[in-house]
């Protein structure tokens, strides 16, 4: 799971690989696309909503993307406990090493280089691109911001549910 502004962002981004979609002219267009639900893969909101209510019915194991960005060790780590797997030391710097950001930005498979170019086309950027927490702040507005944060407190306020915003909030 990872802070739904960033999600905008990134999906925005995505959009104009994605030989596939209809892309935005513009941002402020795919923003209203994206609190509307009229994304590939639909509303963001009712999805980590559905998740989050049930969490209690299913086995899930909760991770953010902004926790794996601060601290991958620890959860690699948590994962290991949830499946009740146990690595050594030297597994473990090997699996947070692969799982890194910045190795998987150079791993073909993981940047989606495969994927044929009716789908995704990759003379149009990179499908890991930066890795970020808080880059929301480069492509969106105060507005757009605001207009945001209430409709998230709307949606998803009757959840016990924290993300970082921004890089500051981890030190």
């Amino acid at each position: 799971m990872r802070n739904p502004k960033d999600v905008i962002n990134s999906l925005y981004h995505f959009e104009a690989m994605a030989s596939y979609a209809k892309t935005s002219p513009d941002f402020d267009h795919f923003f209203k696309k994206f609190l509307d639900g009229e994304v590939f893969a639909g509303s963001w909101f009712d999805h980590v909503h559905g998740w989050c209510t049930h969490r209690d019915q299913f086995n899930i194991l909760f991770i953010k993307y902004e926790d794996m960005i601060m601290d991958l060790r620890s959860v690699v780590k948590q994962m290991c406990k949830f499946l009740g797997k146990e690595l050594d030391e030297e597994a473990l710097d090997i699996v947070v090493k692969r799982a890194s950001f910045n190795e998987m930005k150079k791993d073909p498979l993981a940047n989606k280089e495969d994927l044929p170019e009716e789908f995704y086309n990759v003379k149009k950027g990179k499908f890991m691109r930066k890795g970020t927490i808080g880059d929301w702040k480069n492509t969106m507005t105060v507005a757009q911001s605001e207009v945001f944060d209430t409709i998230f407190q709307e949606k998803m306020g009757d959840l016990d549910i924290e993300f970082i915003w921004d890089n500051k909030e981890k030190a």
